[in-house]
């Protein structure tokens, strides 16, 4: 059995001064942990979308989804800096204490913000979005857990970032 732990968020934010629009997850699964970066799970799908929408090959090591995601003008993060959780399920995060966005708001030219799956969207509107007053765009979840959108079903929803 897994037990619930209290971890602060390992991963330093994705994003250049040229980044326009930032992408927000919310707390890094185990093997994201364990990779030391975003979206490590192997059938998470947001490497393959991302690389879909911008029409270019999916991205395999930490260097080329770095690459992709700045020469798009992106930014990643995730909404919340410690929780207590219990391995990767978002359904099990309490005790949150959210990520401070100013570095990557006054660092880049960020002025849209998408957050992937609810629970990013929920910790962003609940104690982000009071201090940035910068609206944010929910979108569905990536995760393999969100087995109800298909690859193409969540690039539909997703192709708004190119915009």
């Amino acid at each position: 059995m897994i037990q619930a732990q209290r971890i602060v968020h390992p991963i330093p934010p994705l994003f250049d001064q040229n980044s326009k629009k930032l992408i927000l997850g919310s707390f890094p699964s185990i093997k994201s942990r364990e990779a030391m970066f975003f979206y490590g799970h192997p059938q998470n799908r947001f490497w393959r979308l991302i690389a879909m929408i911008y029409g270019e090959d999916a991205p395999l090591s930490t260097e080329e989804k770095s690459k992709l995601i700045l020469k798009h003008n992106l930014a990643l993060w995730d909404s919340i800096k410690t929780c207590t959780i219990t391995g990767s399920a978002d359904s099990s995060v309490k005790d949150v204490v959210p990520n401070d966005l100013s570095v990557i708001l006054n660092g880049s030219r960020v002025t849209e913000i998408y957050c992937n799956g609810a629970l990013s969207y929920k910790m962003y509107m609940k104690y982000i979005f009071p201090t940035t007053q910068t609206e944010a765009v929910k979108l569905p979840s990536t995760s393999p857990a969100n087995a109800a959108y298909s690859i193409e079903r969540l690039y539909e929803s997703w192709k708004i970032i190119k915009e």
